[in-house]
């Protein structure tokens, strides 16, 4: 029987992102190995750095659920976990990474064990929920759902999203990183009376030095997507995201990165692209289908290259305000800044000014990677991340020129994203920003 030729990849894949999967193993090899050794592990919520390394430094291994949601998508199970969570009686339009946990922590409680059939060996059962106020509308709400099936303590980590006028306002910086200051203290007072031991700060002070040694590179190497030919594609981007927001504290994860960085070094030195003719220079926003990635291939073939993506999943630019040395305010004021870092700096550079964090990312990077475009995607179960995409798009179109097109879909829902409707409307799009590009020029 002759073997069926492979199909041609579009999308130079930079060969250092072969070293992911197995740290992601390691993530959840590590959960499970911890529950069965008798040691604590934890389901966590992403809290954007802000108490990921203390629950590391109490020797709580802590596993994601959004990230499980991701990888069931992407290895076709979400949709078996969304029908046993709708089989729960929990709504059909409720975040689609929390219809995969609960789905999931369903069919584990029935089973008495992790299902055979979990994607990456599952994720082991918690002695602790751990949610998060900041951005999403289900947070902390759905952890406490979660309690249903996991008689175990649950803690909130309180994460307010500042108002856009706030770095303006006197000591606004400092009373917001003591306020982040009060709620850590408090999340470990309560860490250190559930697991009878005191918080090792030696450890966690070296978990901090790894993860700010990480930030910085992750920030050079979107330094280096800002050369022309782009020499990493956003494909790429969502495969390191894992290792960028759940193990910073690991030195491989810092050796990862540099790996990566020298070989997008070495590919902006030689000219070489991520897609083999890059004609138009793009940004996506803001969390991709993560089933049906394949489909960028699509528009890369057609010289799409997509320079920079998903404003709350990248580092912040390197602070402007000196870090303290005690570690509990280093990882508060690391929070603070990445929620505010984008307004400050387009204030300090002179940009247009149009608002929050994640529609004022756009613009700082429409101007810095010379954006022809910006593809939005819309989110059936996410509106956190869909309600402000109108307002960035027309934010760019009309203050930078820059045209943007919009696709629906969903996180990890199948059955709502048709990737041909979409190519029926590229060639128009294409005309749009060639026109802008024009407009631009003059």
């Amino acid at each position: 029987m002759e073997s069926k030729p492979k199909e041609k990849r579009h999308i130079n894949r930079l060969k250092s992102t072969k070293l992911v999967r197995p740290l992601v193993d390691k993530m959840y090899r590590e959960g499970v190995e911890a529950a069965e050794n008798g040691k604590p592990v934890a389901w966590c919520m992403v809290n954007w750095w802000e108490a990921d390394l203390v629950l590391r430094a109490m020797g709580v291994t802590p596993i994601y659920p959004e990230n499980f949601a991701a990888v069931s998508a992407a290895k076709g199970m979400s949709p078996k976990y969304q029908g046993l969570s709708d089989a729960e009686g929990f709504p059909t339009h409720l975040c689609g990474y929390a219809r995969n946990s609960i789905g999931y922590s369903a069919e584990m409680k029935k089973l008495g064990r992790i299902p055979p059939d979990a994607p990456l060996g599952g994720m082991a059962a918690p002695m602790l929920l751990l949610g998060s106020g900041i951005l999403c509308d289900t947070r902390f709400k759905w952890f406490q759902a979660l309690r249903q099936y996991w008689e175990v303590p649950s803690w909130t980590m309180d994460t307010p999203s500042f108002d856009p006028v706030e770095d303006i306002k006197p000591d606004a910086h400092r009373n917001n990183i003591q306020y982040k200051v009060a709620g850590l203290k408090a999340f470990i007072a309560f860490l250190e009376q559930l697991l009878g031991k005191k918080l090792d700060m030696d450890l966690l002070e070296q978990f901090i030095a790894n993860q700010e040694a990480v930030f910085k590179i992750w920030w050079e190497i979107n330094e280096l997507r800002k050369a022309k030919p782009c020499p990493i594609h956003s494909r790429d981007f969502w495969t390191l995201m894992v290792i960028g927001y759940y193990m910073t504290w690991d030195p491989e994860s810092l050796n990862l990165y540099q790996k990566v960085f020298d070989e997008a070094k070495e590919r902006v030195d030689s000219g070489v692209g991520a897609v083999a003719e890059e004609k138009y220079r793009l940004i996506f926003s803001e969390l991709p289908p993560w089933h049906s990635l394949d489909f960028f291939e699509r528009l890369a073939e057609r010289g799409w290259n997509f320079v920079m993506e998903s404003a709350m999943y990248h580092p912040p630019e390197p602070m402007v305000f000196d870090l303290s040395n005690d570690p509990i305010e280093r990882i508060a004021a690391n929070n603070y800044w990445f929620q505010i870092d984008h307004l400050i700096n387009a204030k300090r550079k002179g940009y247009p000014v149009i608002g929050p964090m994640l529609p004022q990312a756009y613009v700082n990077w429409g101007i810095e990677y010379e954006a022809d475009g910006i593809l939005t995607h819309s989110l059936l179960s996410c509106r956190a991340c869909t309600y402000w995409l109108t307002h960035t798009t027309n934010s760019l179109e009309t203050e930078l020129s820059i045209p943007g097109m919009n696709i629906e879909g969903d996180i990890i829902d199948f059955s709502v994203f048709d990737p041909e409707s979409v190519m029926q409307n590229v060639s128009a799009f294409e005309d749009a920003m060639d026109h802008y590009k024009m407009i631009r020029k003059k």
